[in-house]
């Protein structure tokens, strides 16, 4: 287990959110503001994850709508790099776990100390008293472990010896998870991958990208020139303005009708849950933010569904035994579910009259 401390802005751990009940132009600036800063944090990040700005672009909507990231993939593909050059991009402090067999629950919130010379208990803060937390490997603890993480991430607390500590804020949770068929490793129960806002998948890298992967880093090393582009204060703040942008009930509803698309599939044991149409509200809105623009479209939605809902799905057995997958079951509901009419994007309609014109063609 180690903890890195970087130099932080924010005052013993709490930053004050600003108030986003300002009018529209006041909206338009500070998400100008951010829109700069996410695109700087989003370009150092493919500098080291290069050819995958679609894992930039998700990493950053969900540091910027306060939820927790998922990273599930086989070793060696880049899982904690990412993480890593995430937290280096910001000036806050980060924590870094590595998930064994015999991490305890006190490893990761802090343990109560008994000082003689005072004849007291000094609390030692443990990992998660950071804004970043880089678990790696988290399926590889017991579940008595990975549950204790779960206060954490939902509440933005811990509980230690009954005396309840507020976390910093922004906090992130970044876990690393190796493929469940691997030894040494135990599923995430339900309910922490529900509090999980998104998973991603990082797979292999093409064939350029690998030989420029082993030109580069050869003998540099490739976080050296990663400086921070933002502050946790500042993050605060852009997390409040990506919260104070538009989601008409329209767009609303096509959230909740993607939730009870996913309920009543026949391919699934268990759909997706509240939790779930919540965080994918709270991500497409971040997601609208980064693009610059005041309201929510279905393209944000439709984006993010697969990684935001296929995580917290249960197969059904005859989906298991056919190969079917979760993120095919929720592809599956987003074509059948209508997009409400006047919500989307000039280039997205001009993009769906193409394809079914195609289609009556091919027909």
């Amino acid at each position: 287990m180690q903890t890195d401390h970087a130099t932080s802005s924010v005052s013993n751990g709490h930053v004050t959110a600003p108030h986003t009940d300002a009018g529209p132009e006041a909206l338009r600036a500070g998400l100008g503001e951010l829109v700069a800063a996410t695109g700087r944090v989003r370009a150092a990040v493919e500098s080291v994850v290069p050819n995958r700005p679609d894992l930039a672009r998700l990493t950053v909507a969900v540091l910027l709508a306060e939820g927790h990231l998922l990273v599930e993939d086989v070793p060696g593909v880049g899982k904690t790099t990412l993480a890593k050059a995430l937290a280096r991009t910001i000036d806050c402090r980060v924590g870094r776990v590595q998930f064994t067999p015999d991490l305890l629950p006190s490893d990761l919130t802090g343990v109560n100390i008994y000082r003689s010379s005072s004849g007291e208990f000094e609390f030692r803060p443990g990992p998660v008293f950071n804004n970043v937390v880089i678990g790696d490997e988290i399926n590889r603890a017991s579940p008595k472990t990975q549950s204790a993480l779960l206060e954490c991430m939902e509440e933005g607390q811990t509980t230690v010896d009954g005396t309840t500590y507020t976390l910093p804020r922004p906090f992130l949770v970044l876990a690393t998870q190796n493929p469940v068929e691997m030894e040494g490793t135990y599923p995430l129960p339900e309910a922490q991958r529900d509090r999980f806002m998104a998973r991603l998948a990082i797979g292999y890298p093409d064939n350029d990208a690998e030989l420029r992967m082993l030109d580069s880093q050869q003998s540099t090393d490739p976080f050296a020139h990663l400086e921070p582009v933002t502050t946790a204060e500042a993050m605060t703040r852009y997390a409040a303005w990506a919260r104070a942008v538009h989601a008409s009930p329209a767009v609303k509803q096509y959230v909740i009708d993607l939730a009870v698309g996913t309920r009543g599939h026949a391919g699934l044991r268990l759909g997706a849950s509240p939790r779930a149409s919540l965080q994918l509200l709270r991500v497409a809105k971040a997601h609208a933010a980064m693009a610059g623009r005041q309201h929510v479209l279905p393209d944000d939605v439709q984006s993010l569904a697969v990684p935001v809902l296929a995580h917290r799905l249960i197969l059904s057995t005859e989906s298991r035994l056919a190969g079917v997958t979760a993120a095919e079951i929720v592809r599956d509901v987003v074509d059948r579910t209508v997009v409400p009419a006047g919500t989307t994007s000039p280039a997205a309609a001009q993009r769906r009259s193409t394809l079914g014109r195609t289609t009556n063609q091919s027909r």
